[in-house]
């Protein structure tokens, strides 16, 4: 016997079968025969052991004249076993099929979702917690499909038809039987309910050690620099030591149950076995028992300890895939980015001074409007009196007002979580305002498609992230029709094309683990030239050369002066240096503007920026 699953009802165990039976109602085919087949292989086993009494009884005289007919007997009940053996082998292998219809459905509508959520969400969700549900609320469900949904339907049969046939039978024996089922059936739910209980420890403790074991693994030059290998093998080795008594406590419940069954089982077979062969030779309330009737009831007996210990178990098992589906619904329900904009953007052509759209790529593009107005985009960013927090009564932004005109650089300076980010984050709608307008070339941005928004804007994040694949991939995500001309300029206006080169597969260099096989200024140049092959009229470098050394960054910053020339930029910075051709400076300090001019205008007022660019104040 396996162990009972362990894991914890769903809280709201009717909705989640709703939301369930909703994905399995899609199949309706596949399941009314699904449910053909198993109640045909549960009344074949029930059948073909009734059929023990009449074969027995009529053909165990060898004197009498049915014997001749015996062998149709013995047809009739091998092809009620093979109709049974069919029904079942058929029945499991569609619900295979129809398991892992049904998963993939599920990833698919899952993973659609999660590409729509706002950054809130995963702002408040760590990555181990969605990947969890990816992999393991996945499998519980998967596992309970192939293995309990219809088995647990099939056992019932075989339950309700054992215990009506074993009656007709001989009730007698049936209450004696009744008595031994309810002991074994109380005993199994009991264990269950204490083994479950540890395995929930188990689990917990299991995955507390798990994410100690990633968090050394990924943080081994740490670790080492630090002289920290004893304190982690005595805390592991305080998490395993409990994770091994928890376990050794759930096992103990989960496997006490297989000898229990089976002695209970033996003494109930013992028991029947010799009232039952008392009934055949002394009557008792003038109730017989014929040779052919106690060996059927007695092969019923043997049976019906299976389908009891098995629908326990089952029930546990669909109760934990339920637990797993309430938690992929709770993602498949997150509510997803509130886009009600109607205004997109599209490719157009001057003729006399005239916006025109057109089909092909142009380098020249237009806010289309729902009654197909057209208005240049041109890059000019406003923000009006702006109120914005991630949190409730913790402000981050408070009435900030600022503009950017077409092909200005504006570079944000300030200390941590001064509000730097969070402008940009702003302009790309990856939060919402709490009040106030933003505008992009005078049109409220709440009226631009998402999509069509971020399309128009590029941005080097301080992070870099890079897919699994070539570096002409990487690259070419910034547009993923680019040609591999295209790519290589791109890489050469970024100053990658050297480092690029020089890898032994060039641009076909693989490239995993986040780029792991490269430096971190290498990293930060891949981002750069993905931004640069997009070619958007707004660009956003968040401190996109921070990791790069001064060298590098010096060529860098050729290749991007080229990139913005004619566009709007916004830039945050920590070397102040990276700033000084800025059309506007501006200094944060807790979500509000509190110096903003020129490189030389700021130095002339001797303020803050003053004092942080002479090195007499430091940003924090």
């Amino acid at each position: 016997m396996p162990p009972i699953l362990q894991s914890k009802r769903p809280k709201d165990l009717k909705d989640t079968l709703k939301k369930f039976l909703h994905y399995l109602g899609k199949h309706k085919i596949l399941l009314l025969i699904i449910a053909i087949l198993v109640t045909l292989s549960a009344l074949a086993n029930l059948l073909g052991t009734y059929m023990f009494q009449p074969i027995i009884d009529n053909f165990a005289d060898p004197n009498s004249d049915k014997f001749e007919n015996l062998w149709q007997a013995i047809i009739l009940e091998a092809s009620i076993y093979i109709v049974g053996a069919l029904s079942t082998l058929g029945y499991t292998q569609i619900m295979i099929y129809l398991a892992q219809k049904v998963i993939y459905e599920l990833r698919k509508d899952m993973f659609a979702k999660m590409e729509t959520l706002p950054l809130a969400f995963f702002d408040h969700q760590t990555h181990g917690q969605i990947m969890s549900t990816y992999t393991n609320d996945i499998d519980m469900l998967a596992d309970a499909m192939n293995n309990a949904f219809a088995m647990l339907i099939s056992n019932f049969i075989q339950i309700v038809g054992l215990f009506v046939l074993i009656f007709v039978l001989n009730w007698i024996l049936s209450i004696i039987c009744t008595i031994f089922y309810i002991i074994i059936f109380f005993y199994v739910l009991n264990a269950s309910k204490k083994a479950k209980q540890n395995f929930e420890k188990q689990q917990a403790a299991m995955a507390k050690l798990n994410g100690f074991v990633e968090e050394s693994l990924s943080g081994q030059k740490v670790v080492k620099v630090f002289n920290h290998e004893e304190e982690n093998i005595l805390e592991f080795a305080k998490q395993n030591k409990f994770l091994k008594e928890v376990g050794e406590n759930a096992l103990r419940y989960s496997f006490s149950m297989v000898p229990f069954v089976v002695s209970i089982s033996y003494i109930n077979y013992a028991v029947v076995a010799i009232i039952g062969a008392m009934l055949t030779i002394h009557p008792l309330f003038g109730i017989t028992f014929s040779v052919g009737g106690i060996s059927a009831y007695l092969v019923f007996v043997r049976q019906g300890t299976m389908p009891i210990n098995q629908f326990t178990q089952q029930a546990n098992l669909l109760l934990g895939g339920m637990a797993g589906a309430e938690r992929i619904f709770k993602l498949i329900d997150e509510e997803a980015e509130i886009d009600d904009g109607n205004i997109t953007l599209v490719n157009v052509k001057e003729n006399n001074g005239t916006l025109i759209e057109v089909n092909e790529k142009t380098d020249l593009w237009a806010w289309k409007k729902s009654d197909d107005t057209l208005v240049k985009l041109q890059g000019d960013v406003r923000f009006y009196n702006v109120d914005f927090s991630y949190y409730k009564d913790k402000p981050i932004l408070t009435d900030l007002s600022l503009y950017a005109k077409p092909a200005q650089k504006i570079a944000f300076v300030g200390s941590t979580g001064a509000g730097k980010t969070t402008i940009t984050n702003l302009i790309n709608r990856f939060y919402e305002i709490a009040d106030g307008t933003i505008t992009y070339d005078g049109i409220d941005i709440r009226q631009i498609k998402k999509h069509d928004l971020r399309q128009s804007l590029g941005i080097v994040l301080q992070d870099t992230h890079l897919f699994t694949g070539t570096i002409k991939d990487n690259i070419k995500y910034g547009k993923l029709d680019a040609t591999d001309d295209e790519v290589i300029m791109a890489a050469k206006l970024a100053n990658a094309d050297n480092f690029i080169r020089r890898l032994p597969d060039g641009y076909n260099t693989f490239i995993k683990a986040d780029g792991a096989n490269l430096s971190q200024g290498q990293r930060q140049l891949l981002s750069i030239a993905r931004a640069m092959i997009a070619n958007t009229p707004v660009l956003i470098l968040d401190e996109a050369t921070s990791s790069i050394d001064t060298r590098t960054e010096s060529l860098v910053e050729k290749g991007m002066d080229k990139l913005m020339e004619g566009r709007t930029v916004f830039m945050i910075a920590h070397r102040l240096s990276t700033i000084k051709n800025a059309n506007a400076i501006m200094v944060l300090e807790h979500g509000k503007i509190i110096e903003r001019g020129t490189h030389k205008e700021l130095l002339e007022k001797k303020g803050i920026y003053y004092k942080l660019y002479t090195g007499a104040l430091e940003l924090d």
